[in-house]
């Protein structure tokens, strides 16, 4: 009998080793008789995102066992390195020059989905403003008059702001070097307008809204339609696990909820309002961005935004390719 216990012994803790070693393996999705998955998420706060507010305000994120925490920043530039390490899983945030630098320097993240994109309508979500001083002189008429003027982007050129200011330059023979593009937070925008402190301003809903209707600025253009300047970065320890899967799903679901007259229904422009801090009012009055019903990554966008900032001479190295972008989440 005493030979028997040794053998029981190590039998349990082979048993034991090999329990622990699967959970080891397993994702933290896997573990549904633990509770929701946790995902944290890192966002700068703009109807751009709306998916991802509708999907956490109708319950679609509980559905599919996510726990999904929100976490404002002020800029996704600061919040890229973090998805990098895996502090947050992932970032919902503008594409910066500086995000395509640090993937051709190796942070590890990939877009894994395109979010809010320009209708090419007036009016339009995001809107090229000019002063309402300056346009009821007829000094600002034209976006060709802009040049030499002072246009506030929010980041400065290297911004996803700045990469949609060239697109809208482009449609009237200009670009961004022919512009002073002045770094002003959007929520400066407004006074900045308003003091002389700059002439135009790229500036997305619902501050144009907002702006236009106190009479401080007045639409002169607008990006071209599909031009999309932002989405959501996976980690990549978060990326291609079944939590992600659940995550982007969820988020499809929503986008679906926002076709049509969808992206005007109160639910939805609830959600918005708590998530942006503006009115339902504001929110109500602003044209809505365009969302695909897939939330796919957009190459042909990804490889455009490369190609202004290299122009404007904001990357360190060549162009990255499509497949070094996109997340194995969203293939």
């Amino acid at each position: 009998m005493r030979r028997g216990l040794p053998v029981l012994a190590l039998t349990t803790v082979s048993a034991l080793l090999a329990a622990t070693a699967a959970c080891q393996r397993a994702s933290p999705a896997d573990a549904g008789a633990a509770g929701p998955v946790p995902v944290k998420v890192a966002h700068v706060p703009s109807t751009l995102f709306a998916p991802l507010y509708v999907a956490e305000a109708k319950g679609y994120f509980k559905d599919a066992g996510l726990a999904v925490e929100l976490n404002k920043v002020k800029t996704g530039q600061d919040a890229v390195p973090l998805a990098g390490t895996g502090k947050v899983d992932a970032v919902a945030a503008g594409f910066s020059a500086g995000l395509f630098n640090a993937m051709a320097k190796g942070v590890e993240v990939k877009v894994a989905a395109s979010m809010g994109g320009s209708t090419g309508e007036h009016p339009s979500p995001t809107t090229l403003e000019v002063s309402r001083r300056l346009a009821d002189s007829g000094e600002l008429a034209r976006p060709e008059d802009l040049r030499g003027r002072k246009v506030a982007v929010a980041g400065g050129g290297g911004a996803a702001g700045g990469y949609q200011l060239a697109a809208t330059l482009r449609q009237a023979g200009l670009t961004v070097k022919d512009v002073t593009v002045v770094n002003v937070a959007i929520p400066d925008m407004k006074n900045a307008l308003a003091n002389g402190g700059v002439d135009a301003a790229m500036a997305p809903a619902p501050f144009t809204t907002a702006m236009e209707a106190d009479g401080t600025a007045k639409a002169l253009a607008v990006p071209p339609r599909g031009t999309t300047a932002s989405g959501l970065v996976l980690g990549s320890a978060f990326d291609g696990t079944p939590g992600a899967a659940k995550f982007l799903t969820a988020l499809r679901r929503a986008a679906a909820d926002l076709q049509g007259d969808g992206a005007k229904s109160e639910e939805v422009l609830a959600a918005l309002s708590r998530a942006t801090g503006q009115s339902v009012e504001v929110l109500r009055a602003t044209p809505p961005y365009r969302w695909t019903p897939d939330l796919a990554p957009d190459t042909a966008e990804l490889t455009a935004q490369q190609q202004a900032y290299a122009t404007a001479g904001l990357l360190d190295s060549a162009p990255l390719p499509a497949d070094r972008l996109v997340a194995d989440s969203a293939r």
